[in-house]
């Protein structure tokens, strides 16, 4: 069964593609990871579906982040150059 759509007050936005993207990990993968059918994911990549607090707490925990670098009620803004050269000087001091 297709999850219904959410209302516009009920919309989830969401960084998960990103993350697991960095991760390099596929839908099955995550899906393994946290308990859920990998088509889940994709519902909740595209903003199809609300995962539940379980969901969203394993999902966060996995990845190491507050649950709200994960989900948030208003769109995420977008990543400038400026963090994303950053964040790749902090991965390669960390690797």
């Amino acid at each position: 069964m297709t999850p219904r759509p959410p209302r516009a007050d009920e919309q989830v936005y969401s960084r998960l593609a990103m993350l697991r993207a960095e991760r390099g990990l596929t839908r099955q993968q995550l899906a393994d990871a946290v308990g859920v059918h990998y088509q889940t994911v994709g519902y909740i990549e595209r903003g199809e579906f609300s995962p539940g607090l379980a969901v969203a707490l394993r999902l966060a925990r996995l990845f190491g982040v507050p649950v709200e670098a994960v989900f948030s009620l208003d769109p995420f803004p977008p990543l400038t150059a400026d963090q994303l050269t950053s964040a790749d000087h902090v991965n390669r001091r960390t690797t």
